[in-house]
């Protein structure tokens, strides 16, 4: 178990200026969340405007996907290496370049390369946002305001994402999808460049080549694998060979973690039963409620005949959720309770959700059937990812900073990734069997209802899946009671004080 050192520096000694880094953070954070979704919303006019055939559409979101995925581990060491300061502002550039491109891309080619430097330029962005939030708060009341504020950014932008984004397809373009980022970047930006600063270190972490060879070809493999068993199956070799070949790339990956002076994820960082059960919460989380962004959508305008831009009114009642849960959650609970009190009980809200989506029908209505579950599921992911995003960067050593931040990120995006695969596929075979049990002479609408059918099922799993989180993460994390004049939350420096130090002979952070 790793101890901590106290060489965490505050970015700002003023305390407004701290929440000036939190805005920039937050609106970076938002740009990169907003990505995840917006583009979907777009991608049918981007299509009809293109000329791209109905098999190249998924590459417009795997793209991103997958260059995010495989190098958000080395972004966030590159962070500790030069600095959070040119990584974020330098994400940020490379980011909204891109995003130019994307915007005017004249055929598919270009816009599919500009969405995969889109998840280059994020890989190297996220995990400088989230690290430089966990190194700028580090007394507890403050820190749980900022978290909350944070993770309701990363848990409401998606929805946030669906309702720009159909807005602007709606009434402008398909192209001020991408576009809009430009406006995000350059506040983000500028903030950046007047407020940041890089601390002075005593030393630099070195490059782990091997580490950064094995894990972003492992996690390559493992997003592509699963963004191939939508298209093909879950029995097909070439599904089969990528899933088996990124198993076996992050064990070997892992083996070489234990072996090299310099790892790029110390097994430090991930060994804490905290931070674990913080990182599994995040995973299975951003698994299951991925369902709910994916199979909802397709439900209010293939089911309910909605307009994109009514589809994208229709998620707010989640982030508004989301936003208030947060507040009290992290802000107020977390610095009393510890995290397992907030998180279990988040995941079952979470599970409660799920099985009342699992109900909808041709003739459900939004009010009595959609509202209820999306206000639950946003108390719900309140009450889980900011606690999680919270625990699993605090504790940490200043030089581990960002690679333990870029693998909260990393479960996020796998998470969302893994979860939209299978659930997809199961959504898809159970709707095949309905069809095939209900065609025939006078059965009228059974195209609609097997659609219904197959997101119920869909949902029921997501359900599951919670569940199994919340009795997983409820053995893993422990509660702990904060002690008296501890600046950062107790549960953490219980943990990682070494044998024989007292808490009062713990430097107090400044600034």
């Amino acid at each position: 178990m790793d101890t901590i050192q106290p060489t965490i520096p505050a970015q700002s000694s003023a305390s407004s200026r701290r929440w000036w880094v939190l805005a920039i953070v937050g609106i970076a954070q938002l740009m990169i969340v907003l990505d995840t979704t917006i583009v979907n919303i777009a991608l049918p006019s981007a299509q009809h405007a293109l000329g791209f055939a109905n098999s190249d559409r998924e590459w417009i979101v795997t793209a991103y996907a997958l260059a995010f995925g495989s190098f958000l581990l080395l972004g966030g060491r590159l962070g500790d290496i030069f600095g959070r300061k040119w990584t974020f502002v330098g994400g940020l550039a490379g980011f909204a370049v891109a995003s130019a491109a994307g915007g005017a891309a004249p055929d598919f080619a270009v816009l599919a390369s500009a969405r995969a430097v889109q998840g280059l330029f994020a890989a190297l962005l996220a995990p400088s946002a989230l690290s430089l939030l966990a190194t700028t708060f580090t007394d507890a009341r403050q820190r749980g305001k900022a978290f909350a504020v944070f993770g309701a950014i990363a848990g409401g932008g998606g929805a946030v994402g669906l309702l720009l984004g159909g807005v602007l397809t709606s009434y402008v373009s398909w192209r001020w999808c991408l576009y809009v980022n430009l406006i995000f970047a350059a506040v983000a930006g500028t903030g950046g460049l007047i407020l940041l600063s890089n601390p002075a270190r005593d030393g630099r972490p070195k490059i782990d080549v091997p580490g950064v060879v094995l894990a972003s070809t492992g996690l390559f493999a493992i997003v592509f694998g699963f963004s191939r068993a939508q298209t093909d199956s879950w029995g097909s070799p070439v599904t089969l060979v990528w899933l088996a070949l990124g198993v076996l790339l992050l064990a070997a990956f892992v083996q070489v973690q234990r072996r090299v002076a310099h790892p790029l994820l110390p097994l430090r960082v991930m060994l804490d039963r905290n931070r674990g059960g913080a990182y599994l919460a995040v995973l299975l989380t951003f698994l299951s409620v991925f369902a709910l962004f994916f199979f909802l959508t397709y439900y209010l305008q293939g089911v309910l005949g909605y307009s994109p831009a009514r589809t994208g009114l229709a998620f707010l009642p989640f982030p508004l959720a989301v936003v208030i849960s947060s507040a009290i959650a992290n802000a107020r609970l977390l610095p009393h309770f510890g995290p397992r009190p907030l998180i279990v009980p988040g995941l079952l809200l979470g599970a409660v959700s799920m099985a009342l989506l699992s109900r909808l029908g041709v003739h459900s209505s939004y009010a009595a059937d959609v509202l209820p579950a999306l206000v639950i599921s946003g108390i719900g992911f309140g009450a889980v990812v900011p606690p999680a995003l919270n625990t699993a960067t605090q504790g940490v050593e200043f030089r581990d900073a960002g690679v333990a931040s870029g693998m909260v990120n990393t479960m996020q995006l796998v998470g969302g990734s893994i979860g939209t695969a299978p659930l997809t596929a199961i959504a898809a075979q159970a709707a095949a069997r309905y069809v095939t049990a209900h065609a025939g002479p006078g059965q009228a609408n059974v195209a609609a209802m097997a659609v219904a059918h197959g997101y119920s099922v869909g949902y029921t799993v997501a359900a599951a899946i919670f569940l199994g989180a919340a009795l997983i993460t409820g053995l893993l994390l422990r509660k702990h009671a904060p002690q008296a004049g501890n600046p950062m939350v107790a549960p953490v420096r219980k943990l990682q004080l070494p044998r024989g130090r007292q808490p009062g002979r713990f430097p107090r952070y400044r600034g």
